[in-house]
């Protein structure tokens, strides 16, 4: 490791919690050179096996649901509560990754003069760049399928957010995987991940985190001809339409988009309600926003913490400009990065709080007159990863989820994430799909055998 190092400050504090060396390109070349050793071991290794060692480590990170979950609010500002779900999570993907490793199976086409069969081969190392607005479940998004697959991982986690994932290797080991099949490279973007990107020796590459910078990632996996799943932004819609529960609705809007914080490209940040009920909304929701319990993240009765850093604090604050009307909870004054729940009224749909991803706990509720009104406005974004409608109309609900282009809806309900379906983006949000059923074989390359039958 080279003298630079990282500081991992409290976002809740601003106090520094934990300085760790930050990888070199030197650091990811040695890295490869031992996950592509570990790795030969591990694919080599029986199924029953490998799956066996996978349920160890689901069952020694539950052990350490706890320290994870206080290790996340150190140095996310998580609230205890979500920073407990972001362990389990770890914990249940595991697990769900365990239970494919001896179903990653191959077929038999029917063919003449002979058998035809195919094989689920894994891919190699595989590079996990994850992000700081989720530390913990992202980073598992790419390594429990990717390992269970037969592959090595090498997980560069967010500058900000190094301390769960360095853990997790260490939980990893205590376990029982193979040494250096994963490896945690806490490392600086241009640095580490860059290395990670070009190397020759990464197979794959699993990025979370902006667009424009999944969109450097994806030109240089191109110019290697690498593989790349990107999950990027999101500006997702939260549909409202007359005939639905309103007051459930409104209830359940708050929270859609201060989740986190506001810092998950899930968050429903833009809030189309149908104008004949539009004033009855806001006056549902407004109590709502202004009710949001924002303080210590480690205290049980806290809904939202603050945001991860001051350069994130600025960038949210930019976007709530003077000229714009807005219903406002609270948030703590002093050290730490805090914004208050905001939801703008004031602003058009082409207006930057409207259109860009904001990242933030930042809102915007605009009228629209009827079901092709809704889902044009739905659609006039860049992005396409998420959202929701609200509505006691079945066929509604069912025209309108297939108008959307996103990838992730919800009808009467917020939910976008489930480790066992399937999860990704429309357009600009990303490319590929994480999570369900297929997350195996996205680690794997389908080799195709012909056996002779013939003398």
């Amino acid at each position: 490791m080279s003298s630079d190092a990282l500081d991992v400050l409290n976002p809740a504090t601003e106090e520094i919690v934990a300085t760790v060396p930050a990888a070199t390109r030197d650091d990811v070349d040695a890295a490869v050179v031992r996950a592509t050793a570990a790795q030969r071991g591990w694919a080599a290794a029986a199924p029953a096996d490998r799956a066996r060692l996978l349920r160890r480590f689901a069952a020694a990170v539950d052990g350490h649901r706890e320290e994870l979950a206080l290790l996340e609010v150190r140095e996310a500002g998580h609230t205890i509560g979500n920073a407990r779900w972001e362990a389990g999570n770890v914990r249940d993907l595991l697990e769900f990754a365990a239970g494919g490793v001896e179903r990653l199976s191959g077929r038999q086409i029917p063919v003449s003069g002979g058998i035809d069969i195919t094989f689920l081969e894994p891919l190699g190392v595989i590079g996990v760049i994850a992000p700081w607005n989720f530390p913990m479940p992202i980073a598992a998004w790419g390594l429990a399928p990717a390992l269970a697959a037969g592959n090595a991982v090498i997980l560069k986690p967010a500058e900000t957010t190094p301390l769960t994932a360095l853990r997790l290797a260490e939980i990893a080991l205590e376990a029982g995987l193979p040494e250096h099949l994963f490896q945690v490279l806490p490392g600086r973007g241009p640095v580490a991940g860059d290395a990670l990107v070009e190397h020759p020796g990464v197979a794959k590459i699993v990025f979370t985190g902006s667009t424009g910078v999944g969109k450097q990632i994806m030109a240089k996996c191109a110019e290697r001809v690498k593989r790349v799943t990107l999950e990027l932004g999101g500006k997702s819609p939260n549909i409202v339409f007359a005939d639905a529960d309103l007051e459930a609705a409104a209830a359940a809007a708050p929270m859609a988009f201060l989740d986190n914080t506001g810092q998950d490209c899930c968050a429903r940040t833009r809030i189309l309600v149908q104008r004949s009920v539009y004033d009855r909304f806001l006056d549902l929701i407004t109590p709502g926003i202004e009710g949001v319990v924002v303080g210590d993240p480690a205290d049980e009765k806290t809904q939202m913490g603050p945001l991860i850093s001051r350069a994130q604090l600025e960038r949210v604050r930019s976007y709530v400009t003077d000229d714009l009307t807005a219903v406002r909870g609270s948030a703590p004054e002093g050290p730490g990065f805090w914004y208050p729940p905001t939801l703008v009224t004031g602003a058009g749909p082409t207006a930057p709080v409207a259109a860009e991803e904001v990242f933030g706990p930042v809102a915007v509720v605009l009228p629209f007159e009827n079901e092709e009104d809704a889902v044009r406005l739905a659609n006039a974004t860049e992005y396409g990863l998420s959202g929701s409608l609200w509505t006691r109309d079945v066929g509604r609900a069912l025209r309108v989820s297939r108008a959307v282009a996103a990838g992730n809806l919800s009808v009467n309900s917020h939910s976008s994430v489930r480790y066992w379906t399937p999860f990704g983006g429309y357009k600009q949000s990303g490319l590929g799909r994480e999570l369900g059923p297929d997350a195996l074989t996205a680690f794997t390359e389908t080799k195709n055998v012909f056996i002779s039958t013939e003398a």
